[in-house]
């Protein structure tokens, strides 16, 4: 197409015959051609298509694309034509080398402009030749860029009109920009705003949306955004709304989760993490009978009665998680409404909450196909309900267990129960030890086990032993940290404390302490002769 291909010669005919004489005798004649075709310079992929080509370099990473397009020039200008997907530093000086890329990635649909935060980034000007160069873009991340004010998001979304993802955080253009946006990209299915800083105070600021993209947006998140409730036409408006994920954003949502349970039927996925809602707000999801997933994280004021609500109504529920912030507000009365509601359960992760054998029993029972458990941070589960989830959840597939106060029991449980279980995470379990996991590691062979606890006996030894040492501080580091221990289907452990334990870890402490202590009073003798 108006290039001509450069040829391939290879630097000695030394590896041409290295490679025919370890070949089997029934390819040598036709390596031997090859390595002729190869010295006279001639290149075998010429026969290939460029559409083939273009299919080898696809499943390759960004370096070695870069490196293949600097073997020829047919190479350089189908590994530009086929690459769809294209990151770029928007610092201010991308401004000069735009056309050139531009002219060779002519298919770009998926870009990625990202500045650093102390740097001068792009400006409208930038981004308007790129919208006019790039015109099929369809997914388009804006990271730090604060150069960029309404009016160049409105002339670039007059060009880009195929727009389905659109994602940006710390940007400067505000809500002139977003919905002008919303307007012309009647095609966008997903909008990510994370801290958006043009959008001005005052009660008579210009609210963002619905617009064109409202009958298509079907994934809506915000985060750390002060006045992310100006978005609250656009989530009223998009009656398509699939997931809503809502993280850090200042205002009481309660209205406005109450708005949409009543018009977005077809809701199946929300997260609220560290907003402002109550069981108002949370009691008003159970009109959207198609929610699947409901991540609950940091939401103090949402109870029992917000969670029960749900869970009556929203039977289809697949994947629970709940950060409890230790308020416990939601328990024992929470989790069996969901174990009594949702049989579809597969994903329950419980941070900060307290539940006992009576709401994980229920949740055994009840919820047959749940597969990943996580227990973190709670100071009711011990062993009795490890007992009870090792002997009960058949179809448990991982499970993790952080902080809580349980012990080598729970591992000899496990080494019994759910046996389906192929990964147990347990870490700051302080009753859990090494050799309990070791035993429950040799029990089951093909379970992947990962340990971070403290070892007691380690622990011990350091303290007992800290005070006759000079350098007591550097023993306790080495004693009282964390080790993780990690075995994949070998059992191979890794750890320092296992290597350790082989060696009778109390002994071996205690004995290194003390020649540390032994050396400490010799250089202190020393010492103390030269100075007199």
């Amino acid at each position: 197409m108006g290039q001509s291909a450069s040829t391939w010669k290879p630097r000695s005919s030394k590896s041409a015959t290295a490679a025919a004489a370890v070949s089997s005798p029934d390819f040598e004649n036709h390596r031997e051609d090859i390595a002729e075709d190869s010295i006279s310079g001639n290149d075998h992929t010429l026969t290939l298509p460029d559409e083939c080509l273009a299919c080898i370099f696809q499943p390759l990473s960004s370096g070695d694309r870069k490196r293949c397009s600097l073997v020829c020039r047919r190479w350089l200008r189908v590994e530009g034509q086929s690459r769809h997907r294209l990151s770029l530093h928007a610092q201010l000086e991308l401004s000069a080398d735009i056309p050139r890329l531009c002219r060779r990635f002519d298919a770009v649909t998926k870009l990625a402009l990202k500045c650093d935060r102390r740097s001068v980034s792009i400006g409208d000007d930038d981004l308007i030749l790129i919208s006019l160069k790039w015109r099929n873009l369809t997914r388009l991340k804006l990271r730090a860029c604060r150069e960029l004010t309404d009016e160049g998001m409105s002339a670039f979304s007059e060009s880009c009109k195929n727009l389905k993802k659109f994602s940006c955080g710390s940007c400067g253009f505000g809500a002139k920009g977003m919905n002008s946006l919303l307007e012309n990209c009647g095609f966008l299915e997903e909008l990510s705003v994370k801290r958006l800083r043009g959008i001005a105070d005052g009660p008579e600021s210009e609210s963002i949306g619905p617009g064109k993209a409202a009958d298509s947006l079907k994934v809506i998140c915000l985060k750390d955004l002060y006045h992310g409730q100006r978005f609250g036409a656009l989530i009223v408006g998009a009656k398509n709304l699939r997931s809503l994920k809502l993280y850090r954003c200042a205002g009481n949502w309660d209205k406005l989760l109450e708005t949409i349970g009543d018009g977005i039927a077809g809701l199946a996925e929300v997260h609220l993490e560290k907003i402002q809602v109550t069981d108002l707000g949370l009691s008003a999801l159970a009109n959207c009978p198609d929610l699947e997933i409901l991540h609950l994280v940091k939401t103090p004021e949402c109870t029992n009665v917000g969670i029960g609500n749900v869970a009556e109504k929203c039977r289809l529920l697949r994947k629970v998680h709940i950060d409890g912030w230790k308020t416990n507000r939601i328990n024992d009365q929470g989790l069996i409404a969901i174990a009594a509601h949702c049989p579809n359960l597969q994903e329950l992760v419980l941070i900060g909450v307290n539940p006992t054998h009576l709401s994980l029993e229920k949740v055994a029972n009840n919820c047959p196909n749940l597969e990943r458990l996580a227990l973190c941070g709670s100071e009711t589960v011990g062993d009795a309900e490890i007992s009870c989830i090792a002997a009960k959840c058949l179809s448990l597939k991982k499970l993790c267990i952080k902080s809580c106060p349980v012990s080598d029991q729970s591992m000899e449980a496990l080494a019994c129960g759910c046996p389906n279980l192929v990964k147990v995470k347990v870490k700051k379990c302080r009753g859990v030890t090494a050799g309990g996991v070791d035993w429950l590691r040799a029990s089951r062979g093909s379970l992947a086990v990962n340990l971070d606890a403290v070892e007691p006996e380690l622990a011990e030894a350091a303290g007992a032993h800290e005070q006759d040492v000079g350098g007591g501080d550097n023993v306790a580091a080495v004693g009282g940290r964390d080790v993780n221990t990690t075995s994949g289907s070998n059992g191979r452990a890794t750890s320092f404390k296992m290597r350790l334990g082989s060696f009778s870890g109390r002994s071996l402490v205690a004995g290194t302490l003390r020649r540390w202590s032994s050396f400490g009073s010799r250089t202190r003798n020393t010492f103390e002769r030269n100075n007199n």
